[in-house]
């Protein structure tokens, strides 16, 4: 028996234009340089504050973080909207999720720096609800990389660390991984490069949704 934990932005569906024209909207609106693109996919995968007080150069959250985290999120449904922008599934996605989710011998459950309204939501669109039993995000336990996201999960599915295998785009979903002590496998198709992946952990990298597959044999 496996778990297998999905990181969601940058792994399962492309929301970097929507958080970045989020992001923009709210430093304009605190009177903040424009961020750049580059910068906004940067810090995907961190919980909302941490990422904020980053792109400014803080190594902790202050106020102004807290502020511009509150103003963030009371944009982001108006932001999607504007855009029509629904968070793409990356190709090849969809089939894998449909070819693991009827396996007695998986369980599938989703660890993000997303708030638990935007996972319910990317889940509720793309219709994945009915295959994710567990799921751990911003509003429940600390940022990545700490590995209270992993090991929540573990326990409430009764699985072991050893036995579970976290998914993700991102440096901080391989050093959480680590923490845990659970597998890793970095994407190539997300935010941060295959190097950096391999740098912080990922015992494995998938080129494509379809290489995710042989490590749950």
């Amino acid at each position: 028996m496996k778990l297998a934990l999905f990181d969601c932005d940058g792994t399962l569906v492309d929301s970097a234009g929507l958080i970045h024209e989020t992001m923009r909207r709210t430093f304009e609106k605190f009177g903040k340089a424009e961020p750049r693109f580059g910068d906004t996919k940067a810090i995907i995968g961190l919980s909302l504050d941490i990422a904020i007080a980053r792109m400014q150069g803080r190594p902790h959250v202050e106020q102004e973080d807290i502020d511009m985290t509150a103003h963030y999120k009371s944009l982001f449904t108006i932001v999607r909207q504007d855009l029509d922008h629904r968070e793409p599934l990356f190709a090849g996605i969809r089939e894998m999720i449909d070819a693991i989710s009827g396996r007695e011998d998986l369980l599938i459950g989703a660890v993000t720096g997303k708030s638990r309204r935007g996972l319910n939501l990317v889940m509720e669109t793309h219709g994945f609800d009915k295959h994710f039993v567990v799921a751990r995000t911003a509003d429940d336990c600390p940022s990545k990389p700490h590995p209270a996201m992993v090991t929540e999960c573990c326990d409430e599915t009764g699985m072991n660390a050893a036995d579970t295998i976290v998914i993700g785009d991102a440096v901080y979903d391989m050093q959480m991984a680590k923490a845990a002590g659970a597998k890793a496998i970095g994407v190539a198709w997300g935010y941060a490069s295959v190097d950096e992946l391999i740098a912080n952990g990922a015992d494995a990298i998938a080129y494509h949704p379809n290489e995710i597959l042989r490590h749950f044999s």
